[in-house]
């Protein structure tokens, strides 16, 4: 099953009409602060890796009976 160009336009145009313009605006906005919000917390979670990743590793001590 194929989706072409038409099919999608008929879906999007659908979807507007249940929707709403301002309806479906406001959810693009709310997803886009998502994601940025989504990235950023990326961003902050990569760097206190990277700083536990330069301190040195004591090396582990075996202790034989």
């Amino acid at each position: 099953m194929e989706i072409s160009v038409t099919k999608l336009l008929v879906v999007g145009v659908l979807i507007v009409l249940l929707f709403g313009t301002s309806k479906l605006r406001s959810l693009g906005g709310d997803l886009g602060a998502a994601l940025k919000g989504f990235k950023k917390a990326m961003n902050d979670d990569a760097a206190p890796a990277a700083k536990t990743d330069a301190q040195p590793v004591e090396p582990r001590v075996e202790h034989k009976d």
